[in-house]
């Protein structure tokens, strides 16, 4: 039987909630014990979930966030909190990419990839972290923790994501700055660098030509499952990592090696 990590009391709030990894870590989060706050433009899909969620005897709320949007942070998180009560767990999971050459990128598709991946993380834990801080100052002892989401594309260059590969990379930086700083607050910031995972939107792609040669080149031949990663987002959430702090892991099969 799998170890349960002992979340209960804690409040999570996951960004990029309506589907794919997003999904599955408020899934996990969820039946660990956590009350768990849904976070994204997607609103109905949030309802979705959050009906599955209490169906397993969790504990769901639903907030409508646009990551790019400061003034949406703002408001999701005061929203999540007079919900939800104090946060204190974020998964900082919102994400998205393009697919081109380096020469065919043009200024908005920067900025989309980066308005996101890079400017909205920043944002969204720079809110929660102002909480945690100021609560933290009541009660040294409390603990808080944030869990960045970058990629094995931070870390290993690929080809035809080169912009996605830019601000995932600055994640890695972003994490290891606020864990830097924050860490005299009982706030731990570390991130998980995902592999190839296998969810609802790429699916189909595995099953493609181009999906089955990449396969081939994988170290072990496989993509990986979002269950994959529920051992190191639950280590990462738990007070279990409280001396792990500014920690990047990657959980990429070795692809990175």
């Amino acid at each position: 039987m799998p170890t349960r990590f002992d979340l209960d009391g804690k409040t999570a709030l996951v960004t990029g909630a309506s589907s794919g990894l997003g999904a599955r870590f408020a899934r996990v989060l969820a039946d660990n014990g956590a009350q768990v706050v849904l976070a994204s433009r997607r609103v109905e899909r949030l309802k979705e979930l959050r009906a599955e969620i209490e169906a397993a005897g969790g504990d769901a709320h639903v907030v409508a966030l646009d990551v790019t949007d400061p003034a949406s942070i703002r408001a999701a998180v005061e929203q999540a909190e007079n919900d939800a009560g104090p946060i204190d767990i974020l998964v900082n999971n919102s994400g998205v990419s393009t697919t081109q050459r380096l020469v065919d990128v043009k200024p908005e598709d920067f900025d989309f990839v980066f308005g996101t991946n890079t400017r909205g993380a920043f944002f969204v834990a720079q809110e929660i972290a102002r909480r945690m801080i100021a609560r933290a100052k009541i009660d040294p002892e409390r603990q808080g923790r944030i869990v960045n989401i970058a990629s094995m594309a931070a870390l290993r260059v690929l080809a035809q994501i080169g912009v996605y590969c830019m601000s995932k990379a600055a994640v890695v930086q972003m994490t290891k700055a606020m864990a830097l700083e924050w860490g005299r607050y009982n706030i731990n910031v570390n991130a998980i660098c995902p592999g190839y995972i296998e969810t609802e939107i790429n699916a189909h792609h595995w099953q493609t030509e181009a999906g089955q040669k990449l396969i081939q080149m994988l170290p072990r031949r496989r993509v990986g499952k979002p269950e994959d990663l529920d051992g190191v987002l639950l280590l990462l959430a738990s007070e279990r990592s409280s001396f792990v702090n500014g920690a990047v892991i990657a959980a990429d099969d070795g692809f990175g090696v």
